[in-house]
């Protein structure tokens, strides 16, 4: 009985251990003045920049942010993420076009409906793990791509085109492409903060135990199949915000946005930005965006081109771009650290 006692003690101690993990690092005085730049960039980035480019780039990096929470912090790799960008992209068209709905209304339905899509397709895959959980995403949005492909309402392989751009709230006119990068700037940052909160709470600690060691959260009395059910329907509701925000930004639909290649490019983004950081999957959208931008004029030698790029990348940034930038910045601060202590 004693032995008992003491072993639930043991086990309420390192649950709160776990929960009061320092969940986040105060910031340095460099940090705060590089996101500082990055804010002050972003708002004068139109000005400078083609907007259409910048509106794909914000795009992109919130659908590689929402598929980092989950292959980052949870350790859950999907193949099958393209289901909830183009089903929110496809959602969201339809209901503009077809049934008249406002353009912020149209949104927040296409958002709620990946995360319907997220919640059941969550419930299913996440019975199983590693690999068999990725062939398991993967045959669940190929099924959804030839549902797209026949259905009498996506249009098919034309999808849905010319889809309009109605002022959001009534007021701000989204035929303006710099009012439309700044709406789309503000989608981001909310996306981007929410995604920040949950890595940086007690939630988000949790996950990172669960990614670490399953077995030893489950031993401590953790349900972490309801932890990794709700990681992944927040990860598909923030994808699907991303592809509905295309949708209304690019004026189409199509099943580009649903086929498996698409799934594919947002784990590029993300292995090249650095997995489990931050800004990492921003950088590697911006860095995949930007190549698919200017090497087009390549024609065919542009998957070449990619291909070397990549190769040189994971060769020479095996922890992805950010993620290299980090680990070089803390080698720098212990040699700094060990200098004052010898000194």
């Amino acid at each position: 009985m004693a032995t008992e006692t003491i072993t639930k003690s043991a086990v309420e101690r390192e649950k709160r251990a776990v929960l009061a993990a320092p969940v986040a690092e105060p910031l340095s005085p460099a940090t705060k003045a590089l996101i500082a730049g990055l804010l002050v960039f972003a708002l004068v980035a139109p000005f400078v920049l083609y907007p259409i480019y910048l509106i794909k780039v914000l795009c992109f990096a919130l659908f590689a942010c929402a598929f980092n929470l989950l292959i980052g912090y949870v350790g859950l790799l999907s193949f099958g993420h393209a289901m909830f960008f183009g089903g929110a992209s496809y959602f969201t068209g339809h209901i503009v076009k077809v049934w008249g709905w406002s353009t912020e209304l149209s949104i927040l339905a296409g958002t709620l409906a990946a995360g319907l899509m997220g919640l059941v397709a969550g419930s299913i895959a996440i019975r199983r793990q590693g690999i068999y959980f990725a062939m398991v995403t993967l045959a669940l949005a190929q099924m959804f791509y030839f549902f797209c492909l026949q259905a009498p309402f996506t249009g098919g392989e034309d999808g849905i085109q010319a889809i309009p751009r109605r002022p959001l709230f009534g007021i701000i006119d989204l035929r303006n492409d710099v009012n439309l990068y700044y709406v789309v700037l503000a989608i981001f940052l909310f996306g981007f903060l929410v995604v920040y909160r949950a890595i940086h709470s007690p939630f988000g600690q949790v996950l990172k135990s669960i990614r670490e060691n399953e077995p030893r959260a489950v031993s401590l009395g953790y349900k972490t199949d309801q932890y990794k059910l709700l990681a992944f329907t927040l990860s598909a509701t923030l994808a699907g915000l991303a592809g509905a925000t295309k949708a209304i930004a690019f004026q189409i639909a199509s099943l580009t946005d649903v086929a498996w290649q698409m799934s594919g490019e947002v784990v590029l983004m993300t292995l090249v930005g650095g997995i489990g950081t931050v800004f990492g999957p921003v950088v590697g959208a911006a860095v995949i965006v930007t190549m698919q931008n200017y090497l087009a004029g390549f024609g065919e030698w542009v998957l070449v081109i990619q291909g070397a790029i990549f190769v040189v990348v994971v060769l020479l940034f095996r922890r992805g771009i950010v993620g290299e930038a980090m680990a070089y910045a803390e080698r720098r601060r212990r040699r700094e650290e060990e200098k004052k202590a010898g000194d």
